[in-house]
């Protein structure tokens, strides 16, 4: 970032190598002219065999300016300040350095030589002051550029800083989002397979059931089944019994009138058609048709037709009928539930 006045901190830096080349230019130059004029007055004044030390003087005035140039600029460099003695020490050289620069011209009364002598002591002063001054307004513009050159790198540093945070934060959701999308595909998974375990236990547990069911009703079904055939046992023999008894009455009952006419019917010698026949004697009293239809039904299935003929007291032919009949109305409700 450039300071108010456009400059660079290259272009400051540049005016200050200029600056330090011009004022060292100055302090050079004036050393040797302070050298050449101080020397014949300070020889002037030297005791006789001492006359080669008269430069020393100068030389050691300059080097006190020499001290001063080049520590100020350090210190006006580093932003410090030394205290008031590099000020005194300042103008101490820059008085010495005119005084005896215009001294030898004075003792003489020449007016135009102390002018032309004290240009360069002044300008060394001058240029000692200003300069101080150029490279504290400097070294204030450089650390000024520099502040805000770190204040924009930090700048900079904090939006990267931010973006790259802002970064993090997006991939961290990315992330989070993605787990949250496996956490829950997991857990819908995990529920589907629930579902199809309860599904099939439910499943396992109705066949069960249907199986415990399916048992129960075979065991009732044989229950009843066997219920039936002992009450169709039981009825058999009852009518057997019935059957044997009335058999055995109408047995008597022909005996009987057998005997009664007897003696009002006499038999004669040779005649044979008069005389009972012995089939009289196994006829079987005739059911009526209601119970002979109820024989039929409920008779053994191993009974033949004339068995159930005997039972009933009806004709062979009528009875295969009726069983024909029966037969034919028990496989109609079969052949409807097919």
């Amino acid at each position: 970032m450039n300071p108010p006045t456009g400059l660079s901190a290259r272009q400051i830096r540049s005016a200050e190598r200029t600056l330090s080349a011009g004022t060292w230019s100055i302090i050079l130059g004036a050393i040797l002219f302070s050298v050449l004029t101080v020397t014949p007055l300070v020889r002037s004044v030297t005791p006789d065999g001492w006359e080669l030390t008269a430069p020393v003087l100068p030389l050691v005035v300059d080097a006190a300016v020499v001290i001063v140039v080049r520590l100020d600029s350090t210190i006006a460099r580093l932003g410090g300040s030394a205290g008031p003695w590099p000020t005194v020490l300042r103008w101490l050289t820059g008085v010495m350095t005119l005084a005896l620069n215009v001294g030898y011209s004075a003792l003489h009364g020449d007016l135009v030589g102390v002018a032309v002598h004290a240009v360069a002591p002044t300008l060394l002063i001058v240029t000692a002051e200003a300069g101080l001054a150029y490279r504290r307004a400097i070294t204030a513009a450089l650390e000024r550029i520099e502040r805000e050159h770190r204040e924009q790198v930090e700048r900079e540093q904090a939006r990267r800083d931010e973006r790259a945070r802002l970064a993090r934060e997006e991939r961290e959701q990315e992330r989070e989002s993605a787990e949250r999308r496996e956490r829950e595909a997991r857990e819908h998974a995990a529920q589907l397979e629930q579902q199809r375990a309860e599904r099939k236990a439910a499943e396992r547990r109705e066949e069960r059931e249907h199986e415990e069911r399916m048992r129960r009703l075979d065991a009732e079904r044989e229950e009843r089944e066997r219920r039936e055939q002992r009450e169709f046992e039981l009825a058999r023999e009852a009518r057997e019994r019935a059957d044997r008894d009335r058999h055995e009455q109408q047995q008597r009952s022909v005996h009987e009138r057998a005997e009664h006419a007897a003696p009002d019917r006499q038999p004669q010698p040779g005649t044979a058609g008069n005389q009972p026949s012995p089939n009289a004697i196994a006829v079987t009293a005739k059911l009526s048709e209601a119970e002979a239809l109820e024989v039929i039904r409920t008779a053994d299935p191993n009974h033949t037709v004339r068995q159930l003929a005997e039972l009933t007291g009806w004709s062979i032919g009528w009875v295969s009928v009726r069983m024909r009949e029966l037969q034919g109305v028990a496989r109609e409700p079969a052949t409807a539930s097919q």
